[in-house]
């Protein structure tokens, strides 16, 4: 049998990976079949509209289909025929609009219809009945940790912290039209002996940038919807711009001071590595949702996420009932 199908939604979209002996690619289709056997996982970007769900399996929507009937139901236990915010087709396709945390769960479709025995024309009715899991899921939101050495005379020169606090201060003045800023930096130095060069002494620094610098909320009003896209580009934005800092220095350094300084930048030493976070009731779990292991997903009942964390929490009493929450 074949295992849980997982279908990711983003961007108009679609890719269906049921794991197991087949594949079913059904990218631009923008449509996702049941299977009576096992549910559908369906991921849906939030405040995008999902694919249309299929209330049938891709084998039947092969044959001729008599008098066929479908009844809808939502995570709510109810019917979703007239439903404002669902586009129900005559033939049995669901597609639920501008998708929010809140619209996750259990889609349930039955369909009836008749067979008809040619010699006979005896009828049987016939009735099905496909499972849906529908999760909303975000984009994790990245901050990136900044790595970089510089060269010093002493690892207990008073200078060394001096020097970091004002690089601090050059770094965050740089990227401030991005609307990021520097929210951890931390700097260890390091005594390090080679045949080649003798005893050096080397100041490891790591700072980690944000792009929620004061202001954000204003930038993400003027996007539509949802601002995830634009932050992760500014974020990138300002790890690039402190890398071309870093690489500018080396030159001023090298060919504009007429003394040595007593802290020199480490060629090559600069590196940026992208860490994510999931917004507050959204997480990530490799387990549930293998299919769209990079997203974050919105925390199912009994599970919450009070902040930037990238795990849903297992709330002590199971109070928690709805997706997305972010409290017990």
């Amino acid at each position: 049998l074949l295992g849980v199908a997982a279908v990711v939604v983003a961007a108009g979209w679609v890719r269906a990976e049921p794991k197991g002996e087949q594949s079913v690619d059904l990218i631009g289709k923008n449509e996702v079949y049941g299977d009576i056997r096992h549910e559908v996982n369906v991921y849906v970007k939030v405040f995008t509209n999902s694919p249309f769900l299929v209330c049938m399996d891709l084998a039947l929507s092969q044959e001729r289909i008599i008098d066929p009937r479908y009844l809808w139901i939502g995570p709510d236990g109810r019917d979703l025929g007239g439903q404002r915010y669902v586009n129900l087709t005559e033939t049995g396709k669901l597609m639920v609009m501008g998708f929010r945390e809140s619209m996750s769960g259990a889609y349930t479709c039955t369909l009836s219809h008749k067979i008809i025995e040619t010699t006979t024309q005896e009828e049987t009715e016939l009735v099905e009945a496909y499972k849906f899991m529908v999760y909303a899921y975000r984009e994790a939101d990245h901050a990136y940790q900044v790595s970089v050495r510089f060269s010093t005379m002493h690892c207990k020169l008073k200078t060394n912290g001096l020097f970091v606090e004002k690089l601090n201060k050059i770094l965050n003045s740089i990227i401030s039209y991005l609307t990021c800023h520097i929210v951890e930096s931390s700097y260890k130095c390091h005594s390090i002996w080679t045949a080649k060069n003798g005893l050096q002494h080397e100041l490891f620094i790591n700072i980690l940038v944000n792009p929620f610098a004061p202001g954000w909320e204003e930038i993400c009003l003027k996007v539509p919807y949802d601002c995830e896209d634009g932050t992760n580009r500014r974020a990138r934005q300002a790890a690039e711009q402190i890398g071309k800092f870093f690489h500018q220095l080396r030159q001023i350094l090298k060919y504009e001071f007429h003394a040595v300084p007593a802290v020199q930048y480490v060629d090559n030493s600069f590196s940026m590595t992208p860490i994510d976070s999931c917004r507050p009731g959204f997480g990530k779990n490799h387990h549930t949702h293998q299919n769209c292991a990079s997203c974050c997903v919105v925390c199912g009942p009994g599970t919450y996420s009070p902040n930037n964390e990238v795990t849903c929490r297992t709330c002590a009493r199971p109070q928690a009932k709805m997706y997305g929450a972010k409290s017990c």
